[in-house]
């Protein structure tokens, strides 16, 4: 049986209408309606992590705040009192909570050995370990401490690093000082525009 949008607005207000005639109580409906899902939630300001436009979000959590609870994520929206993006957000930004909420989010560190086909997880102190070696490794190898005419250039073009628009300038100060310090020569932040 096809229906047009006309045909279901024919039915809804039939249906009213006779929940209204034959008796039925919409009172505590419509009081349950005006009970919004956020009313008990604790708001939390963010930063939407998606682009370098750095929108506000307001995130709001249910849960005790006690220690060892992790609080539940029930509605994520624009920060209408931030002024980049006044309320309003992308698709992307709007999707922040089934992002937070999916089930299938990675959150701990995985390594795909070489020739090997599947993720084994591993702990964060073995992955920060593990880059740090491979670092090293990689800096000791293809660091070029002089060009072609003998001048001293101190750089490292063989590793690259990238920044985020939701990372702090403190942390933009130290990750810019510690690169330089290793002579990375290519270094961006998306932040930067």
């Amino acid at each position: 049986m096809y229906s047009s949008r006309r045909d279901f607005l024919k039915i809804g207000a039939v249906g009213g209408t006779a929940a209204a005639v034959f008796g039925f109580d919409l009172r505590p409906a419509f009081a349950q309606l005006r009970q919004l899902k956020i009313e008990r939630a604790n708001e939390t300001r963010s930063t939407c992590p998606y682009c370098s436009v750095s929108c506000g979000v307001i995130i709001y959590t249910i849960g005790d705040r006690a220690k060892n609870v992790t609080p539940q994520v029930v509605h994520v929206e624009g920060d209408p009192d931030h002024p980049i993006n006044r309320g309003t957000l992308c698709p992307k930004g709007s999707s922040l909570e089934q992002d937070i909420l999916n089930d299938r989010r990675i959150v701990k560190p995985q390594v795909r050995r070489p020739g090997g086909t599947d993720w084994e997880d591993i702990s964060w102190d073995d992955a920060l370990n593990e880059i740090a070696a491979k670092v090293k490794k990689t800096r000791d190898e293809t660091f070029i401490a002089a060009d072609s005419q003998g001048r001293r250039v101190n750089r490292l073009e063989t590793i690259a690093f990238t920044g985020g628009c939701t990372d702090t300038n403190e942390f933009n100060y130290l990750v810019v000082k510690t690169m330089r310090a290793l002579g990375i020569v290519h270094l961006e932040n998306q932040a930067r525009v």
